[in-house]
């Protein structure tokens, strides 16, 4: 028991019978937790949903400027052209220039309390997108785990298939040879250049599919792949079984609490909308100057100040639909919070059954190479005093690849499956992984914009 438990809390991803791994461990080798913090500063799909949490900042401040002063100027100028008749009097032409300027200041008082549950709402969809974010993150380094363990399933696969080619290539000289001398017919000669060709075609296959990892690898982390550690599973971070897995993702998983965030704010919305069949009180005050340039004297100032009552008493039906129609998505977004939970609930009970998968899988592979290993040793002796036909090798040599191949998918599969899991309870995070990186804080962003009253510039200076 001690000895497996031991097994299971730190399991390395290695090639069996001795195969050397292109990416072996090495002092200068690339770490899962180095490929993955360089995925976390720089993968452009992470990069991007910080961008969209910035914009959705700004959104706070979009709602405050409700309850903000309008000011505005304006000013005039144009051309009269005036003609004069009259009895006894002398007529004319007389051109005039009337220009005016003036400054008028808008301030709204109370707006059906409209302005303060948008900005409730809005900072209730920063806090989900906040959520959102970290969702991302953790899919991020998620894909990351899987391409990093993807290249060193390839490479192991790839050297497996040229170990066996050359083993083949061996096996069919060696019978060639035995032809030569009457020991073995054609037809066993045949078979084994036929396996050389198989050999060779799954060779060609194993590459392809480490050159598709590779590219994976390079679109995901943000750079080609040379030197890899070996990849460390995360079971002895996981909670102690299933049930307490499920319990842990209900209560942090980030998918969850984004759902959660956006139901406030569509609760908010029906404030907002039932705001708009409140009265509406503000004073707006102006000032302004006319003139006419070429008439000396003709100059007016004014200055007005006025209060302002709206109750809306019939809008055509705007409102109340607006008001339905917001129920109805608050309604809506409760129902999401429950689909939420119920596919984080699957999410975590199908990673940890995969996880107790590889698990066994790794046991009866590693017991099936062991049995293989020996078959074939058995098979080659007997093969050499004529008990056994070279078919038969050649059966046992692909059997023992196949098991090789086998071992190798289910240590990959270990180390992925932990780390799904470690997403599924909403946990596969920079900090959770203790990553060497600068942590990306949204908040800093947010308390530069969300009191911001005038500015063109982001924060960042663009």
């Amino acid at each position: 028991m001690t000895k497996k438990r031991g097994f299971q809390r730190s399991i390395l991803f290695s090639t069996v019978a001795g195969l050397a791994v292109t990416f072996a461990a090495a002092a200068s080798a690339e770490t899962m937790n180095g490929a993955l913090a360089k995925a976390y500063m720089g993968n452009p799909t992470l990069n991007s949903q910080r961008a969209s949490l910035r914009a959705t900042d700004e959104g706070v401040a979009i709602a405050k400027s409700g309850m903000r002063p309008r000011v505005n100027a304006s000013g005039s100028v144009g051309y009269t052209a005036r003609s004069t008749q009259g009895m006894g009097t002398g007529g004319g032409n007389v051109d005039l220039f009337p220009g005016a300027v003036g400054v008028g200041v808008t301030q709204p008082l109370y707006d059906g309390l409209r302005t303060l549950n948008s900005t409730r709402a809005a900072e209730s969809q920063v806090f989900g997108q906040r959520e959102g974010l970290r969702n991302q993150e953790q899919n991020t380094l998620l894909s990351g785990a899987t391409a990093y363990m993807n290249v060193l399933r390839d490479t192991a696969t790839v050297n497996l298939q040229r170990n066996n080619l050359e083993v083949l290539q061996e096996q069919l000289r060696q019978t060639q040879d035995r032809f030569n001398v009457g020991e073995v017919t054609r037809t066993d000669v045949a078979q084994a250049e036929a396996a050389l060709a198989g050999g060779r075609s799954q060779l060609s296959a194993a590459e392809a599919n480490l050159k598709a990892s590779i590219a994976q690898y390079r679109q995901v982390i943000g750079e080609q792949p040379t030197k890899l550690a070996p990849g460390k599973s995360l079971e002895p971070f996981l909670p102690k079984n299933q049930t307490a897995a499920v319990n842990l993702a209900l209560r942090e998983h980030p998918a969850i609490a984004s759902a959660l965030h956006s139901a406030d704010a569509a609760e908010l919305q029906i404030k907002v909308a039932e705001g708009a069949l409140l009265p509406q009180v503000g004073v707006s005050a102006n000032v302004s100057r006319s003139f006419d340039n070429n008439v000396r004297g003709d100059a007016i100032s004014s200055a007005s100040i006025v209060a302002q009552l709206t109750v809306p008493l019939y809008d055509g039906g705007q409102y109340y639909a607006q008001t339905r129609q917001a129920k109805e998505l608050s309604s809506q977004a409760n129902i999401s919070v429950d689909i939420f939970r119920d596919q984080v609930r699957a999410a975590v009970v199908s990673s940890w059954s995969m996880l107790d998968a590889a698990r066994a899988q790794i046991e009866a592979s590693t017991a099936q190479v062991k049995a293989n290993e020996i078959a074939l040793a058995g098979v080659r002796e007997e093969a050499k005093v004529g008990q056994r036909t070279t078919l038969d090798v050649l059966n046992a040599q692909q059997a023992l690849l196949q098991s090789r191949v086998l071992l190798v998918t289910a240590q990959r599969d270990r180390v992925v499956a932990s780390y799904n899991v470690m997403a599924s309870i909403g946990r596969l995070t920079a900090r959770d992984l203790s990553l060497r990186v600068s942590g990306y804080d949204p908040k800093v962003h947010y308390d530069q914009v969300k009191d911001k009253w005038i500015g063109l510039s982001t924060p960042s200076g663009r």
